[in-house]
């Protein structure tokens, strides 16, 4: 479905040009810490995580998951213009919120329509094609955001946001309404194994949409969630680390040093994407995501070793590898194990809020070990970080694919 395709496309372009570039912008344009930086970060994505799970609930339980995609995406055009009208630390701090907690819409709900679109059949390709339209659109902002900057200013990329968020909206809306089948768009149905597990009819008319319940229940999403909080650790403050090294060794050029790392994984990224979902269904969930977990620790060694530009944006191409792989096969991952609860996009905002959780508490720790101890052993202990990450999947997580699904998905008693 191309409006689908264009949706993921531009929901990337959005984002993209936020994230990292503020990171940037605020300590090479604005002069403020590391520590400063890591606190806004941490904040704002400590109050977003916070409502990552319920928002996820919500999708469940809404017919109107168009309506929400286009609400989060004026909001977050409005903390963008926010940022580049008042770019001091309240102000900042204010709009960084909003961001944080608005982003958390964008992944549950497209995922929510893919569900509700297509047939579990089509699923893992599919997922797949929302994830590399997802990697092309990060590679145009990427590019836009680094001619921007360099015509410009790093400010002014971020006056993409208001620009890219409007294709954005007309995109979701040109999604017939009609077509998405809300019961299978939040898991319900085709799931016999897991039905009346919990004495709520399982996923009859009557089950509850929200079933936090089942987030504690379920050991292998337990388990895959842990995996996501180390890794997202580790991961979240390697870019901006990287290109504030980039910054300070070529400060003229700190926007288009940015745009080539984002570009250098993007890249990468978008034939994973596809590769994926090709193969997920033929080798398993396990096997691809133990191979995206093992890259990390080793990138963040990389990094290390030199601080030439060419072999910093040549080692973010790694990124490509272990954050395509994750997201694109996590959505995959989240509907093994809930399909037929109706509880799929409750289960997803609970990874997000542990990738978030990951991500934000990382900023402020990477960054006060940089300001104690300097960059070098902050990329070690991050990798540290990443290799506990790897152990803990290769050892605990079960494949939650073909035959295995029905033994590992299904919710453990307590009690």
């Amino acid at each position: 479905m191309g409006a689908l395709d264009a949706l993921n496309f531009l929901l990337a372009d959005v984002r993209g040009a936020l994230g990292p570039y503020l990171n940037v912008f605020l300590v090479t344009q604005q002069h403020w810490s590391q520590a400063e930086v890591g606190l806004v970060t941490m904040v704002g994505g400590i109050l977003g995580l916070l409502v990552q799970t319920p928002v996820g609930a919500a999708i469940d339980a809404a017919r109107a998951k168009r309506a929400l995609i286009v609400g989060a995406l004026l909001l977050l055009a409005a903390g963008a213009v926010t940022i580049f009208a008042f770019p001091s630390f309240w102000p900042v701090m204010l709009a960084n919120t909003v961001v944080a907690t608005v982003g958390d819409v964008f992944g549950p709900a497209v995922a929510a329509l893919t569900l509700g679109l297509f047939a579990a059949s089509q699923l893992a390709r599919r997922l797949g094609r929302n994830a590399a339209f997802d990697h092309a659109g990060n590679v145009a902002i990427a590019v836009a955001a680094g001619a921007v900057g360099w015509a410009f200013s790093q400010r002014a990329v971020f006056l993409l946001v208001p620009i890219f968020a409007a294709a954005a909206i007309v995109a979701c809306l040109s999604i017939p309404a009609g077509a998405i089948d809300h019961e299978r768009a939040r898991g319900g149905g085709g799931r016999p194994d897991l039905a009346d597990t919990r004495g709520d009819g399982g996923n009859g008319p009557g089950a509850d949409a929200k079933g936090l319940g089942m987030l504690l229940t379920c050991r292998p999403l337990l388990i895959y969630g842990v995996c996501t909080l180390l890794f997202h650790f580790a991961n979240a403050p390697l870019l901006p680390l990287v290109g504030q090294k980039l910054a300070m060794g070529h400060p003229a050029l700190a926007t288009m040093m940015m745009s080539s790392c984002i570009v250098a994984a993007q890249l990468i990224m978008l034939p994973i994407a596809l590769a994926v979902g090709r193969y997920a269904d033929r080798v398993g969930r396990k096997p691809i995501l133990l191979i995206g977990f093992g890259i990390l620790p080793l990138r963040a060694v990389l990094f290390t070793l030199s601080n030439a530009a060419p072999w910093l944006i040549g080692v973010q191409i790694l990124d490509g590898v272990g954050a395509g792989i994750w997201g694109a096969i996590t959505p995959l991952v989240v509907a093994d194990l809930m399909r037929g609860t109706g509880r799929f996009n409750v289960s997803q905002g609970a990874i997000m809020t542990m990738q978030g959780v990951g991500a934000s508490v990382s900023g402020l720790a990477a960054g006060a070990v940089v300001d104690g101890c300097g960059y070098a052993a902050a990329f070690l202990s991050l990798a540290g970080v990443a290799s506990a990450a790897l152990a803990v999947l290769a050892l605990a997580m079960p494949e939650t694919a073909g035959s295995a699904q029905g033994r590992t998905a299904v919710p453990l008693r307590v009690g």
